[in-house]
């Protein structure tokens, strides 16, 4: 079967044709605004170009907190005068064809499980690394959603203090360790928030302490995260996770704040599909009529 998987991002929008798994067709662009109106118009659009004539269901990830029945967004961090919208039927009106939404880190987790760097496996957790920090929880080979709808935020887990959160909190992990937050870090220490480039750079002093403070919540969040949940392995996906070195560089963070028994099992992983994971993970749920594929 086809669908057209819609992934969602602060910076870019990316969608495919899938069929059976595979993508037939892409395409991304850069996120032409952050409000209902300007997304949906642009989901529209790539839907159109990917698939016009053909009436195919549509899968989007959604980068926030949905209820539980997958109509409603409750809050969206990053972007403007999405929270509280039905969301679904809002994309489906534009988009005119049948639409199901996920939240986006939850679609690249069962991308990642059924052909990625969790194949094989019932207990995971990924969590993308991008704008903010997104999260999808796999247990027992499905999505963990909590009662409310609201399970599966890492992003959200507190490590820090006072740091302004987007989603009016603070402290938490996305206000310190997404994209973002590294930018704007990056700014004030007088930076250019090129954060590929300034990967390349971090050992240099004006930049060490920057990545070094980066890798040390990251850290705690996933040494809280396998504390918590026991997982078989931590997926790591995202363009902050694809820099030379990155595993090398986060695991003794991770290590030195595990207690002993969690060092042995540690298993940390980059995610093998990188941004196809998420469309695909998007293209499988718009095909089922159940809570996902098995």
């Amino acid at each position: 079967m086809r669908a057209v998987g819609v992934d969602l991002g602060g910076h870019n929008i990316a969608a495919a044709l899938v069929e059976d798994g595979q993508i037939l067709e892409r395409l991304a662009e850069p996120t032409a605004g952050r409000t209902p109106e300007a997304v949906t118009d642009q989901i529209a659009d790539m839907v159109s170009r990917l698939a016009d004539a053909m009436g195919l269901p549509v899968g989007v990830g959604i980068p926030g907190v949905l209820d539980a029945e997958r109509e409603v967004s409750l809050l969206l961090p990053n972007f403007t005068g999405w929270n509280g919208l039905r969301a679904r039927e809002m994309i489906a009106a534009r988009v005119g064809r049948p639409v199901k939404i996920e939240n986006d880190a939850n679609c690249y987790a069962l991308g990642e499980g059924w052909g990625g760097a969790a194949r094989g496996l019932t207990d995971y957790v990924v969590l993308t690394l991008g704008t903010g920090i997104g999260g999808g929880i796999i247990i027992g080979g499905r999505i963990h959603r909590g009662f409310h709808g609201m399970g599966g935020e890492p992003g959200h887990i507190v490590t820090g203090t006072d740091e302004p959160c987007g989603c009016s909190s603070h402290g938490h992990l996305e206000a310190i360790a997404g994209a973002d937050a590294l930018e704007r870090a990056a700014r004030e220490a007088g930076l250019h928030p090129d954060l590929k480039e300034l990967w390349t750079r971090r050992s240099e002093p004006a930049a060490t302490p920057l990545w070094a403070r980066w890798l040390d919540h990251l850290g705690k969040g996933i040494a809280t995260i396998t504390h918590l949940l026991d997982p078989q392995a931590v997926v790591l996906g995202g363009g902050l996770s694809r820099g030379a070195g990155f595993l090398d560089a986060l695991r003794p963070v991770v290590l030195d704040y595990l207690a002993p028994p969690y060092r042995r099992t540690l298993d940390l992983r980059t995610s093998s599909l990188g941004g196809d994971a998420p469309v695909i993970g998007a293209a499988a749920l718009a095909q089922t009529r159940g809570e996902e594929p098995r």
